[in-house]
């Protein structure tokens, strides 16, 4: 079955329609800049064109940067701040035609991205407490605990120098202040420490814009826990978003 993902990031709406068994995309992926100010109604226009841009009709799942419990957004630490108590999934269904299938299913873009991971990519058979973290324009952080997902933990929101943790070590940070790998890995370094500390993950997935390049970094964090490229990369998001609109899938 296929079913429509996108996924809403501080810089880009992506998305794609998604063999639901094999985790697959089943057409090259479609991208428009994430409008500023990232306000929902901006945000939902552009969700509903990529839609249009495959002429979806059927089951759609999206993601969102930010804290989702039952469709409504909590934070927007990397979106407009009105975005906070807005109805997601009531928003997104005046844009998309789900062909029947029920309002759209809204969920935390990490998380989105670590069931892909856990079902299709690195994390697959693995149980214990694995921690995927994406790095773009924020940090985000996904959970599990035997495969289980932990939803919204928001690890990127540690307090890390006095201020958020994904100030110093996201992507958009390295790419800012134009550090080098080396330079950025120390960073990273510093703010892991402070995860395995609390969480002591058996495994952490490395996922985001730069797990293409994780032979640059990843060879330089020293952990305890294993540490690994994402497989799916970038279209995780995507991925885990048709995931969560499959029938039958519970809502969390």
């Amino acid at each position: 079955m296929q079913i429509l993902g996108i996924d809403i990031g501080g810089s880009g709406v992506k998305g794609a329609p998604v063999d639901s068994d094999s985790g697959e995309l089943a057409a090259e992926r479609f991208r428009i800049e994430t409008p500023q100010p990232a306000t929902p109604e901006a945000v939902a226009e552009t969700v509903g064109e990529v839609a249009k841009h495959f002429s979806w009709s059927g089951p759609v799942g999206v993601t969102y940067p930010g804290v989702v419990i039952r469709g409504t957004v909590h934070t927007a630490a990397n979106m407009d701040h009105s975005w906070i108590g807005v109805d997601a999934a009531a928003l997104f269904g005046k844009v998309l035609d789900t062909g029947g299938s029920g309002a759209p299913r809204v969920l935390n873009d990490a998380d989105a991205a670590g069931v892909a991971e856990m079902a299709h990519g690195a994390g697959r058979g693995r149980d214990g407490v694995v921690l995927m973290l994406t790095f773009g324009t924020g940090i985000g952080s996904a959970l599990f605990l035997d495969g289980k997902l932990v939803p919204n933990t928001e690890l990127g929101h540690l307090e890390l120098h006095g201020k958020d943790a994904e100030l110093r070590a996201s992507a958009r940070i390295r790419a800012e202040k134009e550090l080098s790998w080396d330079k950025w890995a120390e960073r990273v370094q510093e703010y892991l420490d402070l995860v395995e500390k609390l969480l002591s993950p058996e495994l952490i997935l490395v996922g985001g814009g730069v797990a293409k390049h994780a032979d640059k970094f990843v060879p330089l964090l020293k952990l305890r826990a294993e540490i690994v490229g994402a497989k799916l990369m970038n279209e995780a998001g995507i991925v885990g978003a048709a995931m969560a609109a499959a029938p039958g899938t519970a809502s969390q």
